[in-house]
């Protein structure tokens, strides 16, 4: 039974979901507006406040009372002892957001695609928005810096994350305000981080994970389309297409050996050229896995076709991390000769 079918309502109670009262945070208006996503609470009464007797009556508490109890539905993450994270892989302490998620982020997205929690959408989702949201959510609220390792100032100040723009909604420290006002304000912040999370969602679905099936044909075609590397390591889409965010997590997934892992992406670009690039060593690196030979970077059109021997040539970057040809045939051609270089 999933935790969301856990909640007991009595037969006439209006359920009543408890966060605490004062200046408010993104963790608990994230997971305000999920937990408003359930069915089962979707017409809760909402109480912010930090006297035990109220929090007593709260059918999930979250942010406050200074329990982690899933089976009675209490989530906070402040106390002493507290070290729950969302699975063996994460090391981030969870905050309100993250509990919320853990327990029920299954249930928030089949009732937000209108779906059933076995949808094999929602498995992959649920870890994705963890990754990409959730857990950056959690790391700010629990003060876990984002380069742990990096000693001094940062480079620069980033006050634009959702961390931030919640809580300048919070009142001025010279401001006058009652508890109607704040709970105006919270919700106010509440709905801008639940508006952002699901607006993420409805991206994933309509965009990512179409992506995602369309690499998935891509590595399993690898070695078999006209002009294919025997290894694999050259990877063909007919059109752009966004791969970057799922070619290593689908490696592990589809058990590709270190030697047969793409060094290499050919695909169609906005003007009906080619381009060929090279993988990077991880997501974010600018690293190359194989960057594409170093005399050719730099160099452009017929000094290029003249270079490697390819006639049509349209360029490749100084990095070598990119080139273009005139057609499909020849991009194909300058990735096979970059790998036996």
């Amino acid at each position: 039974m999933s935790d969301a079918k856990r909640i007991k309502l009595s037969h006439d109670a209006r359920p009543v979901i408890v966060t605490h009262s004062g200046t408010f945070h993104a963790d608990e208006a994230l997971a305000v507006h999920l937990l408003y996503k359930l069915p089962v609470l979707r017409d809760a009464e909402l109480i912010r406040t930090r006297d035990a007797a109220e929090i007593a009556k709260g059918t999930i508490v979250v942010d406050v009372g200074a329990e982690y109890v899933p089976e009675q539905h209490r989530y906070d993450h402040h106390q002493r002892g507290f070290f729950e994270t969302f699975d063996d892989e994460h090391k981030t302490k969870l905050s309100s957001a993250g509990l919320v998620w853990k327990h029920f982020g299954r249930d928030i997205l089949a009732a937000h695609l209108n779906t059933t929690a076995d949808d094999e959408r929602v498995p992959i989702l649920y870890k994705k928005m963890y990754d990409d949201f959730v857990e950056a959510i959690d790391a700010i609220d629990n003060g876990i810096a984002l380069y742990p390792d990096v000693e001094g100032p940062p480079a620069y100040r980033s006050r634009t994350d959702l961390s931030s723009r919640v809580g300048y909604l919070n009142p001025r420290w010279n401001e006058t305000w009652d508890d109607a006002d704040l709970l105006k304000r919270f919700r106010r912040a509440s709905e801008l981080a639940g508006t952002e999370f699901f607006e993420r969602v409805d991206d994933a679905v309509e965009a990512w994970l179409p992506a995602r099936q369309l690499v998935i044909d891509a590595l399993n075609q690898r070695k078999s389309f006209e002009g294919a590397d025997a290894q694999g390591r050259i990877v063909l889409f007919e059109r752009i297409v966004a791969w970057k965010s799922h070619i290593f997590n689908l490696e592990e997934e589809l058990a590709i050996p270190d030697n047969e892992k793409p060094l290499y992406i050919v695909y169609a670009d906005e003007a009906g050229k080619w381009r060929v690039q090279a993988v990077p060593v991880n997501p974010e690196s600018f690293e190359s896995r194989r960057a594409l030979p170093e005399p050719w970077r730099g160099i452009r059109d017929e000094e290029l076709s003249q270079l490697t021997g390819i006639p049509g040539c349209i360029f490749v970057h100084q990095s070598g991390f990119i080139g273009g040809h005139q057609t499909k045939e020849g991009a194909l051609a300058l990735a096979t000769k970059a790998l036996a270089m």
